[in-house]
């Protein structure tokens, strides 16, 4: 079996900081009513610092390692896969995906996945590393140099995942917010 590197660095990663917590309250359009869905949420950082934005919030990672950390009962943690996610059509009213979608096996079937769950009227939001900055080239590197299989999209690329006019792309820094309406 791999190295899991996230297993490994969950004990540490729940104590990180999220520091675009305004900026994703303001694309996701939060507080709203409803459920939202962090994919590849991991420990949870920043589903539970948006915990009183939204009725419920599910947490859908593939390492249990990083799913043992969530603050229960308050996050629900599910061990899934993002290209195949355990949920009925059209069941979230809000998905996040934070720094998650550069680890993912199948891009583009995750992206299905996330509009498949997502309710008409919801919103996806993708806040990933901009490829297109030098900083972030960086960390792609050490990433593939710690043998991660990280494979990172540029903005505009993450957006054409989904289906055309119904998305909007935020950059700022070296990050990039990928804004998905149904």
């Amino acid at each position: 079996m791999p190295f899991d590197h996230f297993d490994f660095i969950a004990p540490f990663y729940a104590r990180v900081s999220y520091s675009a917590l305004d900026k994703m309250r303001e694309l996701a359009g939060l507080p709203t009513q409803g459920r939202l869905l962090d994919l590849g949420g991991g420990t949870g950082r920043v589903a539970a610092a948006l915990r009183d934005d939204v009725d419920e919030i599910v947490i859908a990672d593939i390492s249990m390692g990083m799913l043992k950390q969530t603050h229960r009962p308050t996050l629900e943690p599910v061990c899934s896969y993002s290209e195949s996610l355990p949920f009925p059509d059209d069941f979230f009213e809000r998905v996040i995906m934070v720094d998650a979608l550069h680890h993912v096996v199948d891009q583009p079937a995750s992206a299905r996945e996330m509009f498949r769950v997502l309710k008409p009227g919801g919103r996806i939001v993708i806040e990933e590393p901009d490829i297109n900055t030098f900083a972030v080239k960086l960390i792609a590197l050490a990433e593939k140099l710690l043998l991660m299989r990280s494979r990172f999209l540029s903005p505009l690329r993450i957006a054409s995942l989904f289906p055309a006019g119904k998305t909007n792309v935020v950059s700022e820094d070296s990050s990039a917010w990928v804004i998905v309406s149904k």
